[in-house]
């Protein structure tokens, strides 16, 4: 019989029994290594994403199953602390996990990505809130909590960070009216890291975040999702009613919110946003591989791939460009794990090279697999209109290349 790969570090246990389950290992409390967490993420992909994705995307149904999944695997918690339950793992892991997901399920992938980012968002919360927040951290660590952003506004669009609501003071904390719009999960999420302008904030980025919980009075889902492509991952407009937020669930400063969405969001969605395009490219060349080695010219008796060398060579193209983007991504880690003077300038480059690679090789799947993908016979079609999706995703690949382009230049980026 194999041996089990050996997937945990077991020097806070060391006369625990190496060679268990996973599963198991995690139940009595092991320590979740790198490896551990990407073997759980393909796990989940292969088990609970795979046989669901297609119909999801069809359906634009939300995967409630991926979620209660990685709940129980413990990888809502990745990247919180251990001292609040979580895993302590870093951005290396995070990116390696997003991209096995969106493999299988990239409308999974975001939801994914974005409580991440909203659970890390809560995470960095100033002092004062920490009693308000670390039960919830308590619960995502436990896998019953899933989280997310709700920044943009149909007011300022692809700009975020620029929220033209504003907070109102009330006693001791704030009123909240807004209309946020592309808020990934809404409706099934169990909290929202809301941006609104401070109260005495006098620019467009004098924003503070705030935590509001599902059921707070006056917080709906206002309007259905039904998108091209991330079909399945509820990116519908959410509406704040005059919704009241107690002062302990001020997540930052007055004036905060921007330097929060700079340091905390702006690195971690980026790369997770290009590592769903990663996902995606490693897809398409998988299923374009499939399919020149399965679909046949009966009446030569050889393969597409065998019989027409200009596909193989597009293929070749489209395995080159994805393993140049895994490269990028690799170096956008290392930078984030050794912050240096070029690492804000990789945070917007990633991105915005991701979503031009995830176009180019999904676009390639489609032409090579012709009317097998035009007709949806493939997952192809399904990979090409995800990939669509980060181009128009904020920060937008127009607006990363104007950043790049000011900060060239020495301009000012706001």
């Amino acid at each position: 019989m194999r041996k089990r790969q050996r997937l945990f570090d077991h020097s806070a246990h060391p006369r625990r029994q190496s060679w268990l389950d996973p599963v198991d290992l995690w139940m009595i409390g092991a320590i979740m290594t790198h490896d551990a967490a990407v073997f759980k993420a393909r796990e989940i992909a292969s088990r609970v994403l795979a046989r669901s994705a297609g119909q999801n995307d069809k359906a634009g149904r939300f995967s409630t199953e991926a979620v209660v999944s990685l709940g129980e695997s413990g990888l809502l918690g990745l990247m919180l602390p251990v001292d609040v339950g979580g895993l302590g793992l870093g951005p290396r892991t995070f990116a390696a996990v997003i991209a096995a997901l969106a493999e299988a399920d990239a409308s999974v992938a975001m939801v994914y990505l974005m409580h991440i980012v909203g659970a890390a968002t809560i995470s960095a919360a100033r002092q004062s809130a920490a009693q308000a927040v670390t039960p919830i951290l308590r619960e995502i660590s436990a896998g019953r909590h899933l989280s997310t952003l709700a920044f943009s506004e149909t007011g300022s669009r692809s700009h975020f960070w620029a929220p033209v609501s504003r907070a109102l003071r009330n006693g001791n904390g704030v009123r909240i009216s807004a209309k946020k719009s592309w808020v990934t999960s809404a409706g099934h999420a169990q909290s929202y890291v809301v941006s609104a302008l401070a109260p005495e904030g006098a620019g467009p980025t004098d924003s503070t975040l705030y935590l509001l919980a599902a059921q707070t009075r006056g917080l709906s889902v206002a309007g259905p999702w039904d998108g091209l492509g991330l079909r399945a991952n509820a990116s519908a407009p959410i509406a704040l009613d005059d919704c009241q937020v107690p002062a302990d669930c001020q997540l930052t400063d007055d004036n905060g919110g921007f330097p929060a969405m700079l340091n905390v969001v702006l690195p971690l969605f980026n790369l997770g946003t290009a590592s769903v395009a990663l996902g995606l490219c490693r897809a398409a060349v998988s299923g374009t591989a499939s399919h020149l080695k399965s679909a046949r010219f009966e009446h030569l008796g050889q393969s597409l791939g065998e019989s027409l060398p200009t596909l193989r060579a597009q293929l070749a193209t489209m395995q080159i460009d994805t393993d140049g983007l895994s490269a990028r991504i690799d170096d956008l880690i290392e930078h984030l794990e050794k912050p240096r003077e070029t690492t804000m300038l990789r945070v917007l480059e990633t991105k915005a090279a991701a979503g031009d690679v995830a176009i180019s090789v999904t676009s390639a799947a489609m032409r090579i697999c012709g009317g097998a993908a035009f007709s949806k016979h493939l997952s192809i079609e399904r990979l090409f209109r995800d990939a669509h999706a980060g181009a128009v995703m904020a920060p937008t690949g127009d607006v990363l290349r104007e950043f790049i382009g000011k900060s060239l230049l020495g301009i000012p980026l706001f």
